[in-house]
């Protein structure tokens, strides 16, 4: 599926990036750094490090942007969606998860096919995407999700479904006795247009046997999106930082995701956010700091060029700091999300009632231009604010 125009990495970013950047207001250790990246040269895990550990975060995020800029120019893209978690009742208990209950829990929950329809049809005029993950049913197949998507995708033809992460695929291949090639291939065939990145986690099976131990291990993460690739189905990829990863297991896990990226093409766009630590059992964890969410915002645009998209994911770091965010090497922007519970049972207290022309407003406080788009980034456009009339009072009249 082509991508429009309006959302494609300008070609020759590379030229423009060298042209405009300043090197004589950067560090000379950076100096090295920069010439890779001018001249194609993947970044390595020293230069990951030295950009983690020994970088300035205003210099990180001026060289990020300058790499933004290149690309898009002052485009920030952003689109009309809302989270509807099928269910919550998972098999697993991930220790960084507020949202998983057990099947006997007072607040368990599982959408049946005709309530899951008649809850997304309370938002479907307002969305052209659902984004739909939950837990690992234990119960049921891949023909839910076959019943799902076609009822979606006949009730809601404008509407694309970005569902199940690769833990979730892996599950249902078990549970329906397939191999995961079948399996995706069946789901796409029923309207499944892209997968979420979630689960990623850090790619690195040490942090993921303390934080997720059950979940899929780092190599059946990165298998999974590659065989959605190979059956043209563009995916996201994610990173959950601020757990107990070090510095180079954060670097390791981007030039896992750039490889995979260089062999198929097929991530549309990176997530990284932090943990949020609020109702769930880590207490171990590292939170990161505002700066760190900052920092590790840039060093990804920095390090994964070969991904088109660096998302601010607002439903995790806020308003402020996604804003923050877009001049930092951000290019994307989730969108008006108007219904979510996977991080806010974890303690998000990002806005849910955003209409289009609130986050519009949000992209051009940061000095850009809203472009809305769809799910799979072929079809994008300039979005035009909306004039609101002023209101209409009354004169007054002095007695």
């Amino acid at each position: 599926m082509p991508i429009s125009p309006l959302a494609t990495p300008n070609k020759a970013w590379r030229e423009v990036f060298s042209s405009s950047i300043i090197m004589e207001q950067y560090s000379s250790d950076l100096h090295p750094i920069i010439e890779k990246l001018i001249n194609g040269v993947n970044l390595s895990e020293d230069d990951g490090l030295h950009l983690h550990n020994n970088t300035s975060l205003n210099e990180l995020g001026s060289l990020a942007n300058e790499i933004k800029y290149a690309m898009y120019s002052s485009n920030v893209y952003f689109n009309c969606n809302v989270h509807i978690n099928q269910t919550n009742i998972c098999v697993l208990a991930c220790k960084f998860c507020a949202f998983r209950r057990g099947p006997k829990a007072k607040d368990a929950y599982e959408y049946t096919i005709e309530s899951f329809i008649e809850e997304l049809s309370t938002y479907s005029g307002v969305v052209n995407e659902v984004h739909t993950v939950g837990g690992l049913h234990p119960d049921w197949n891949i023909e839910y999700y076959e019943k799902l998507f076609s009822s979606v995708r006949e009730a809601f033809p404008h509407i694309s479904i970005k569902s199940l992460s690769a833990v979730e695929i892996k599950h249902l291949a078990q549970q329906s006795n397939l191999d995961v090639k079948t399996l995706l291939t069946r789901l796409r065939d029923s309207g499944l247009t892209s997968l979420p990145g979630g689960g990623a986690e850090i790619l690195d099976d040490e942090v993921r046997s303390v934080i997720c131990n059950g979940k899929e291990s780092s190599q059946e993460y990165l298998d999974i999106h590659r065989q959605a690739h190979e059956l043209g189905i563009p995916t996201n990829c994610t990173m959950l930082f601020g757990t107990v990863e070090t510095p180079t297991q954060r670097i390791q896990h981007l030039i896992k995701l750039r490889s995979l990226q260089d062999d198929t093409h097929g991530f549309q766009c990176f997530v990284p956010y932090p943990f949020l630590k609020d109702n769930t059992r880590l207490p171990e964890a590292q939170l990161a700091t505002g700066q760190e969410i900052l920092k590790i915002i840039s060093i990804s645009r920095i390090m994964l060029t070969n991904i088109p998209h660096i998302k601010a994911y607002r439903m995790n770091i806020g308003d402020h700091l996604a804003e923050l965010a877009l001049q930092f090497g951000a290019d994307d922007i989730d969108g008006i999300v108007q219904k979510e519970s996977i991080m806010h049972s974890a303690g998000s207290t990002a806005q849910l009632d955003l209409d289009n022309n609130m986050l519009a407003k949000l992209i051009e406080n940061s000095g850009s231009i809203p472009i809305l788009r769809n799910t799979t980034y072929d079809r994008a456009q300039v979005f035009v604010k909306k004039e609101i009339p002023p209101r209409r009072t009354l004169p007054v009249v002095n007695g």
